[in-house]
């Protein structure tokens, strides 16, 4: 027996009550696929999808941010297990975890990004790192503050022997490039010691970068150049994690809340 339009139209129905938008489109586009074959391969007349009109809305999911509270807790605790390691190795271990976290918050960098930088990439003189990003696109993000900085000059001069054997930026203990599952275990570790309860990862630096800056008022073109979106409709949905912090901030801040007229 033949399946009928209607038939499909109760699946598809169904499938909407049971999954979540990105599910459903992907359940929908392997049916599709499949009678398209059989259409192909002449095993039925007519496809049925061919007159079925499916068109439904995604819902935007906002990016996830870090509190910039957060962001300088979870730094002073990486600073200060720095200035208690009990080994000479986990010195060295936290000197390049502090350089990781401060250039994916200082930079906006994509966590592959990051871990494919090499040496020649930054440029400590000029103060700038220079990142290729997706389809072999270049930009050039300046670095603009001291600590960060002197986070790089640190991890470049305390690694600087084992450097000399890679042309990556960021190794592992066996001098290798640092893997970006390794990134988001580092994370984790100091996020635990941190007793931050907030799962955060390497992502969410690069949304708090571009958030943070649009609530200072940066130009959202500034913000699109230093991410690297190709379309400012990709940058665009920060104004929306913007606003939702507007209202927030409206809502519990505006002295007017605390007026009692009556």
């Amino acid at each position: 027996m033949p399946i009928s339009k209607d038939v499909l139209l109760d699946y598809i129905t169904q499938i909407h009550r049971m999954y979540q938008p990105a599910t459903t489109k992907r359940k929908i586009a392997s049916v599709k696929a499949f009678f398209h074959y059989l259409e192909f391969e002449d095993i039925i007349e007519i496809n049925p999808f061919s007159k079925i009109n499916i068109s439904f809305r995604q819902p935007k999911r906002l990016p996830k941010t870090i509190p910039s509270n957060t962001i300088q807790y979870l730094l002073s605790t990486m600073y200060l297990q720095k200035d208690s390691a009990s080994s000479y190795y986990k010195y060295k271990s936290t000197i390049r975890d502090i350089a990781v976290i401060e250039l994916l918050f200082a930079t906006g960098i994509r966590i592959s990004e990051l871990c494919n930088l090499t040496q020649n990439n930054v440029d400590l003189t000029n103060h700038t790192v220079l990142i290729y990003g997706k389809g072999a696109k270049e930009r050039i993000i300046q670095i603009g503050n001291n600590e960060v900085l002197l986070s790089l000059y640190t991890y470049i001069e305390t690694f600087r022997n084992e450097l000399k054997n890679t042309n990556y930026l960021f190794i592992n203990r066996l001098n290798n490039r640092l893997s970006e599952q390794s990134v988001r275990h580092m994370i984790n570790k100091y996020v635990e010691l941190s007793d931050i309860n907030m799962h955060i990862t390497p992502h969410m630096f690069r949304h708090s970068f571009a958030t943070l800056l649009l609530e200072a008022d940066v130009d959202i073109r500034y913000i699109q150049k230093m991410l690297g979106h190709s379309s400012i409709n990709t940058t665009q949905i920060y104004t929306s994690v913007s606003m939702h912090k507007q209202k927030e901030i409206l809502e519990n801040k505006h002295p007017r809340n605390r007026m009692n007229i009556h």
